[in-house]
């Protein structure tokens, strides 16, 4: 009796499995039929673009050199009462004439990568690979056109500080370019030495990011920042393998980020006291829904992880989903700038649908703009490409 039962347990646990593995195919299915045409259109794009590095622009202001990234503060203008004396902030107003080159060349590797390792995984055409792999290289092996592992100099200030921890949020944008890598690795155009060199570009930021003030300070804010700094690091540490940051990153989730930055219904109360409140909250709510995406294993599941004062992912998904479908509704101020721009497809619903099987989650991401040209939205919106972050 007792191996009968111990061999209807096990059939039934297998039966379970298949089931779930099914359900999350047929998920999976769904949203590859949602993005076949925009991936395959982007990936044209993709196609005919050369690689543009930090090396391609280079700012006066910068002290770092040519291989260093470089950026200024968003929010910092000139101080009227003394114009060449240091700037002052304010929060929200983006001054137009802060140097962002480098950022928005990261953002165009990342849309590149994103796009190319998104149709590879549609049509299984190596080609695709091989032209990622061209910017790949220039960004992280190439002598000449490389960046250096670090953000020392990102976000200065003039007259304040020549780069800050908070500059590390630029670097999100490499999460699709690692996550593509990841997914493309295994082609077999890819150069072995190549990939370990790129790894091992990977494997010195994350040791930077980790180890130097800079990083310490980003990994502990309080803010999106320090939900951002969670999900980078998980998804370099996924592509080099570091066990041990992945479940530092599982950690800091379950017992900093939900805990600390989580209301009771949902939202985030640091993020809503923003100038740009709605942005904001579906900024940082998309980041902690990607760190479920990235973290999440069956042992060990943080789309399904509640803490002890009740706070959860779904919560949070809850929370924004009748905002995110009519913001009409949205009870806090209107953001300062970049109102009418938000929402889009934002990538914490497609997730969410996935993970908890939820159709009107789904149907709310579908039918939102999959696209966008404007640089601010670009710049909040790491995950731009669902389907390499997706496995069956």
């Amino acid at each position: 009796m007792k191996c009968f039962l111990g061999y209807y347990m096990m059939v039934s646990g297998l039966c379970v499995l298949l089931l779930s593995c099914n359900t999350q195919s047929s998920w999976n299915e769904k949203t590859k039929q949602v993005l076949h045409n925009i991936v395959l259109d982007e990936a044209t794009w993709a196609m005919e673009q050369k690689p543009v590095t930090v090396t391609s622009s280079y700012c006066e202001r910068s002290v770092g050199g040519i291989h260093d990234f470089y950026s200024e503060g968003d929010y910092w203008w000139p101080n009227p009462a003394n114009p060449e004396g240091a700037y002052i902030r304010r929060d929200g107003e983006t001054n137009p004439d802060n140097f962002v080159d480098h950022r928005l060349a990261m953002i165009r590797f990342s849309k590149i990568v994103g796009a190319l390792s998104s149709a590879y995984l549609v049509t299984d055409d190596e080609k695709y690979v091989q032209q990622a792999f061209s910017h790949i290289k220039a960004w992280f092996t190439d002598a000449e056109t490389m960046m250096n592992p670090n953000l020392l100099y990102a976000q200065a200030i003039k007259g304040i500080t020549t780069g800050r921890g908070i500059g590390i949020i630029d670097t999100i944008h490499l999460m699709e370019v690692a996550q593509g890598i990841y997914r493309m690795q295994n082609a077999s155009c890819v150069d072995a030495e190549e990939l370990a060199a790129v790894k091992n570009w990977f494997a010195q930021y994350l040791r930077w990011l980790t180890t130097h003030k800079n990083g310490v300070d980003e990994m502990n804010a309080k803010n999106n920042h320090g939900t951002c700094w969670v999900m980078q690091v998980a998804s370099f540490a996924k592509l080099t393998g570091n066990k041990e940051l992945l479940e530092l990153c599982r950690t800091r989730y379950k017992n900093i980020l939900l805990p600390d930055q989580m209301a009771d219904n949902g939202s985030f109360p640091k993020e809503l006291d923003r100038t740009k409140p709605y942005g904001y909250s579906l900024f940082n709510l998309d980041a902690m829904a990607a760190i479920c995406q990235i973290l999440s294993v069956p042992e060990d599941n943080l789309w399904n992880y509640t803490t002890i004062k009740g706070q959860n992912i779904r919560k949070g998904v809850d929370f924004m989903y009748p905002y995110t479908g009519d913001k009409s509704g949205w009870p806090y101020p209107h953001d300062i700038m970049y109102w009418d721009n938000w929402p889009v497809a934002q990538p914490a619903f497609v997730f969410a649908a996935i993970a908890y099987g939820d159709q009107s989650y789904f149907d709310l991401w579908k039918n939102l703009s999959h696209t966008t040209d404007v640089a601010e939205v670009e710049r909040n919106l790491p995950i731009r490409n669902p389907l390499i972050w997706i496995e069956d």
